[in-house]
């Protein structure tokens, strides 16, 4: 998609971006690298450091790398070395090395997505110029025609009408409440509810494990946890950031909002008496500044993404159950595939259905199996084999080999099988 010779006035970029989460600011770095013309449009007035911890898997993280941020991930972030499964009377059931401790080219990290915005929005500020993030701009919708599309704004703060935006393409990455995807899909209906119910926190304490383990622990039915360092503390003291989630299958349910405040008391009997390793489960549960609620929910796969100069991408295309490390990856992916069917396909409108053709199939495959095949089947198996009671060997419950062909199926589906990122 290079640039024409002559570009009408009235098209301020060739791709203009709705939204300022890590699908828009990396898509924002991959087109800059590409020499595409960008520019992000956020609907905040402010970008603060919210949030709770994400993983970043090595086909996520390899990109990453490319686009020459791997000092300043390594510096915020944790480099994950392994992954660890307990039962809730914390007996270890299996573990693996992760990244490139596992023989991976790149790593996998545990981060703060606000940490991880804030690398991101400073990368694009720096390489694109400070005008290449617009914030409290909320887009309403957008229209098009034969050589470009627009879009309309609301402001942030006063919900008045701003100038419309006019650009050759228009690229989605608004989120779990996408303007644009309820535009072009605006029968779809609510979102689908798994049953379950999670907590999130971040927790200062001491390292547990490793100091770089990614841990899932217990089922659904009697509580289940995940916990992981998600960044070192500088101060002389050895303490880490802990990013916690707590899992409970319950019939009621709130609407999605990853930033809604949760009550301690819904969930904390569930944990009580919980040790992994060294973790104090429910003291690291209690002593979160912050807890945040949110239901498992998904939406079902789409059966198109694309609509002439207007397509989607990330979170706005395929929101899916937050199992697997995955969410934040998936949407990395489709930055890169979208910079190379834009940079190889002449016409741009053909350009979008081409990645739509790539991208839709494999995301869909990863919003079912966070849905029934996830990491966490290994949990599952394990409980339901031993009927939620200890066990006095693993290995009379599960074979290793059982247990490692689960976490491989999923690394296929996925896309960061060691095979698959041999040959990308």
């Amino acid at each position: 998609m290079a640039r024409p010779s002559s570009v009408s006035s009235s098209i301020e970029d060739e791709v203009l971006i709705v939204g300022a989460g890590i699908a828009g600011l990396v898509l924002a770095l991959d087109l800059h690298d590409a020499g595409i013309g960008c520019r992000v449009y956020e609907a905040v007035p402010e970008i603060a450091v919210v949030g709770v911890g994400i993983n970043l898997l090595p086909h996520a993280s390899r990109i990453l790398h490319q686009l020459g941020l791997g000092d300043e991930l390594s510096a915020v972030g944790v480099t994950t070395a392994e992954s660890a499964f307990f039962n809730r009377f914390g007996q270890l059931i299996y573990r693996e090395p992760a990244g490139r401790y596992a023989g991976y080219d790149h790593p996998q990290y545990s981060i703060h997505r606000g940490d991880l915005q804030a690398v991101l929005l400073r990368a694009v500020r720096d390489r694109l110029g400070e005008d290449a993030v617009v914030l409290g701009h909320r887009c309403v919708r957008v229209e098009q025609d034969e050589t470009g599309a627009t879009a309309y704004f609301r402001s942030a703060d006063t919900d008045t009408a701003l100038p419309p935006v006019r650009a050759r393409l228009v690229v989605g990455c608004d989120g779990i409440h996408s303007a644009i995807r309820k535009q072009l899909h605006p029968d779809e209906g609510e979102p689908r509810y798994s049953g379950i119910n999670m907590w999130r926190g971040v927790t200062r304490g001491r390292p547990f494990l490793s100091g770089a383990s990614m841990v899932r622990a217990g089922w659904l039915d009697q509580g289940k946890l995940v916990v992981y360092p998600i960044r070192h503390y500088t101060d002389g003291t050895g303490d880490q950031l802990l990013n916690w989630v707590a899992e409970i299958a319950t019939p009621r349910h709130r609407q999605r909002d990853w930033n809604r405040r949760g009550d301690l008391a819904d969930f904390i009997g569930a944990f009580e008496g919980w040790r992994l390793d060294s973790l104090d489960v429910p003291a690291m549960m209690r002593a979160a500044e912050t807890i945040l609620e949110y239901p498992m929910v998904d939406q079902d796969p789409l059966d198109r993404w694309s609509f002439g100069r207007i397509t989607l991408l990330g979170d706005a295309a395929h929101p899916m159950v937050p199992r697997g490390s995955n969410g934040a990856g998936q949407a990395i992916l489709d930055v890169r595939a979208l910079r190379r069917h834009l940079t190889t396909v002449p016409d741009p409108v053909t350009a979008l259905r081409a990645y739509e053709a790539e991208r839709l199939p494999a995301t869909s495959k990863v919003v079912l199996a966070n849905r029934s095949t996830p990491p966490d089947v290994i949990l599952y198996e394990v409980w339901r084999r031993t009927g939620d009671r200890p066990f006095t060997s693993i290995e009379d419950v599960i074979s290793a080999e059982e247990l490692a062909r689960i976490s491989q199926r999923y690394k296929e589906v996925a896309g960061y099988s060691a095979e698959a990122l041999r040959n990308p």
